[in-house]
């Protein structure tokens, strides 16, 4: 089931961060229609707020339940590993060392020699960096086997806690490696979308992934970033920015302000 909220301020980015708070949701999780740019005005006569509309999906479990804020569609590690997440932790216990007990064990049931060594950032958040010698099986593919340990860490360690924490898990320097990857990704993509005016979709990403993308192409004059599909095969779409190179507009980049556009205006724009 899906639902909006339509929000006015200043400008669109402030009404989107407004809408985006009231849900507690990220860009990701929503699509973003600008629906009025708004009006500066001159010394404020003839001013207008810029107004957009964000579209989410409701689901069942939601309105019933709040769920806790942790990572999504993390695939499974392996079925001798995964028991060990419905270990007892408990909710007073220190979340370093609960998290380093928790993921030395996994490691050890995965039979992949390593240690983890965890450290409590600001604002509620773990960071976990993991050492050893078959560090390879620990990444997975793109990943995939690190983000599903992040997963289940997060699970162990936040059962029966008030305040939730953020689980950040990493191993020789993979999250920088790969941010950097996907960072000059989104400018190469940008950069034919400009060239051929044809939009260019991207592999299915997780959440972490598709927000790099969409961080990276947050000021990339001429091209606008959205999701689609459903998980686990939701992807980015780099598209090319509505009116650029019409109505005047000159073929060279200029300053533009970037937006989330949903499914509605992709198909106007014939995809």
């Amino acid at each position: 089931m899906t639902n909006f909220i339509e929000k006015k301020a200043s400008t669109s980015e402030e009404a989107i961060r407004l809408a985006l708070e009231e849900l507690q949701m990220d860009r990701d999780d929503v699509s973003i229609e600008v629906l009025d740019v708004g009006k500066k005005g001159f010394f404020g006569i003839g001013a207008a707020p810029a107004r957009v509309r964000v579209t989410f999906e409701v689901k069942e479990t939601e309105k019933q339940e709040a769920a806790p804020a942790v990572e999504k569609e993390i695939p499974a590690v392996s079925e001798q590993a995964a028991p060990a997440v419905s270990a007892a932790v408990s909710a007073d216990s220190d979340p370093a060392q609960a998290a380093k007990e928790f993921i030395d064990g996994l490691l050890e049931k995965m039979g992949i020699q390593g240690e983890s060594f965890p450290t409590m950032g600001e604002e509620n958040t773990l960071l976990v960096d993991i050492r050893g010698k078959d560090m390879g099986a620990v990444i997975g593919r793109r990943g995939d086997t690190l983000d599903a340990i992040q997963y289940l860490t997060s699970l162990s360690i936040n059962r029966g806690r008030e305040e939730h924490i953020r689980v950040t898990l990493d191993t020789e320097g993979y999250r920088a490696k790969r941010e950097e990857s996907l960072n000059r990704l989104a400018r190469k993509m940008a950069g034919k979308v400009l060239k051929y005016h044809k939009n260019m979709t991207l592999e299915p990403m997780n959440p972490y992934e598709r927000r790099i993308i969409h961080a990276a192409l947050q000021d990339y004059n001429g091209v606008t970033t959205y999701s689609t599909g459903t998980e686990p095969n939701r992807r980015v779409v780099v598209a090319l920015e509505r009116g650029y190179g019409r109505g005047g507009r000159s073929g060279r980049p200029q300053r533009s302000s970037r937006r989330y556009y949903n499914n509605s205006e992709k198909r106007e724009s014939g995809e």
